[in-house]
């Protein structure tokens, strides 16, 4: 029933691929894991049996050698432009909604009931659900996000913080976002991560001990920036790739799993990480 929550600072901080990446880690270290996010934006999905669910989730499951359910994807937003989204619920299309709408009277209502049922249903079957959050947790202009910090603190999940230092001003976005979170929220980040590292980590050195002590966090580690032939989550990135549920394209995406986890371990503190779920 232990969670560990993965936010960004940004869209495209590589939140999906580092769950992608846990899932298959601490399954191989024998523990049943699911992947869960409450609300996901994406027009790029997995067909179940009956449901729908965004196929990030989908690919997360597969990592973590765990069988594609909705509740791992309670929430799904496909927009259709305007500012309008088809909102599915559990898999299933309920009605189209406009972003004032959902924000002002679906999400801290009816949404985060949805999201909740579904985290307790794979808290209580699985040793470890690692949450996914979306976009940034520090957005202070939307009025009820109930994929950040609304989740980490109803279940007092550890939240690793990764900001993609490809694009320039990591430091600034870890301590920018800090600060913009409540006290209570702050308190729950319990690790950083850069991710998209290309060069020298040396030269970084100087820097984290820095942000360590001015943040009053642990840094984990340093992720390379490599090329993974992993789906892409969503519209928001580029180079997007097509993927068929085939037997032979698991098979490949399977391969491509068992890559990223083992850089990705290779890369981290594991022994720090492991030590905040338990």
């Amino acid at each position: 029933m232990k969670t560990l929550m993965v936010q960004g600072t940004s869209s495209g901080a590589g939140k999906s691929t580092l769950v992608t990446a846990l899932c298959r880690i601490f399954s191989d270290r024998g523990l049943s894991v699911a992947p869960f996010k409450s609300q996901n934006m994406s027009n790029f999905s997995y067909t179940g049996d009956g449901f729908e669910i965004s196929r990030a989730q989908a690919v997360q499951a597969v990592a973590a050698r765990a069988p594609i359910i909705p509740e791992m994807n309670p929430i799904l937003l496909k927009p259709r432009g305007e500012y309008n989204s088809m909102v599915y619920v559990y898999g299933k299309p309920i009605r189209m909604m406009h972003a004032s709408y959902y924000y002002s009277s679906f999400a801290g209502t009816e949404g985060i009931r949805a999201a909740m049922a579904a985290l307790q249903k794979l808290r209580v079957e699985n040793d470890l659900v690692i949450i996914e959050g979306a976009g940034s947790p520090a957005e202070i202009n939307i009025p009820c996000d109930i994929a950040n910090m609304t989740i980490a603190s109803r279940v007092h999940s550890p939240v690793l913080l990764v900001a993609d230092i490809d694009r320039g001003g990591a430091f600034a976005s870890i301590t920018g976002t800090l600060s913009l979170l409540a006290p209570g929220e702050r308190e729950l980040v319990r690790g950083l991560i850069f991710n998209k590292f290309r060069g020298d980590e040396e030269i970084l050195k100087p820097g984290i001990v820095k942000l360590e002590r001015m943040t009053r966090k642990r840094f984990l580690g340093v992720i390379p920036k490599i090329k993974i032939e992993i789906p892409d989550e969503d519209s928001l990135d580029a180079g997007l790739k097509e993927f068929s549920w085939t037997r032979e394209s698991i098979q490949t995406l399977e391969r491509e799993i068992e890559e990223l986890g083992r850089l990705v371990a290779g890369h981290l503190d594991m022994d720090a990480l492991e030590k905040l779920i338990r």
